[in-house]
């Protein structure tokens, strides 16, 4: 079951280019009944190696633009260290619950923020220079890896489409060796806490790989903007599901707590 859901992940990944976290987590907690922190940890950890084995090509060919990429690190990296610790400080006690929500929210906010990129002109770069914002608008976005493991892909992109003069392949270059950083500092965060399954990661990652081989195989074959149309959609589904699956938890924690008093 954990290989072919790696699979199926690693080959939706190849095929659409929605991310790894915005999948990989909320299939966790929800097939597999895997603990939130222990989800979004396997996610960074098993999102991390996935794009270890595309970004050498960009930067082989010299489409990474190392500045924006120091600049995009140096807020991203501090904010997927806060995500990671304030995601660490939820995981017991009565805050279970709200992390379900939160999670969950973050899971459908990202998955709409794709389905309204689809049905709008795709951006041109920008002619002006502001890179010098990234640093303070990368932070929120490296909070939001850290604590949920989605979101780097396709809010980074858009801050570099809309903030640097690059070249559609360097933003692409830049946004997938930015991901692979800040998702490397948070699977880090969450192995070094003991918030990952080392047997689930390595199952995920046979699948995963075998899936990204299948996909670079299918890719151009497939017809990729109906197909990612209904992953989106099963994107939101499951971030609603997951938003109230801590429900029942959170309210028996609170009768808990309650009932020496009644």
């Amino acid at each position: 079951m954990e290989i072919l859901l790696g699979f199926v992940i690693a080959l939706a990944i190849s095929l659409t280019g929605v991310g790894a976290g915005s999948m990989t987590t909320p299939l966790l907690i929800l097939l597999l009944g895997v603990s939130p922190t222990t989800a979004v940890g396997t996610a960074l950890t098993f999102g991390w190696i996935v794009k270890v084995a595309t970004v050498p090509a960009y930067a082989f060919r010299r489409q990474v633009n190392l500045r924006v990429l120091v600049l995009l690190l140096a807020g991203g990296l501090p904010g997927v260290v806060a995500g990671g610790l304030l995601l660490n400080k939820m995981k017991n006690g009565p805050y279970q619950g709200t992390l379900y929500a939160i999670l969950g929210i973050l899971i459908v906010s990202t998955a709409l923020f794709h389905l309204y990129r689809q049905f709008r002109p795709n951006p041109r770069p920008s002619n002006n220079d502001r890179s010098p914002l990234l640093p303070w608008l990368a932070l929120p976005i490296g909070a939001e890896v850290g604590f949920s493991s989605a979101g780097a892909g396709a809010l980074g992109s858009l801050l570099l489409l809309s903030l640097t003069p690059l070249k559609v392949v360097e933003v692409v270059g830049t946004d997938l060796c930015f991901g692979l950083g800040v998702s490397f500092v948070g699977s880090m965060m969450q192995v070094s806490t003991g918030n990952y399954d080392a047997a689930l990661l390595f199952k995920l990652v046979i699948g995963g790989l075998c899936g990204a081989f299948t996909g670079s195989f299918l890719a151009g074959r497939v017809p990729q903007r109906p197909l990612r149309f209904a992953l989106l959609t099963m994107l939101v589904i499951l971030g609603c599901q997951l938003a109230t699956h801590g429900q029942p938890k959170a309210q028996a924690h609170v009768d808990a707590i309650l009932a020496p008093a009644r």
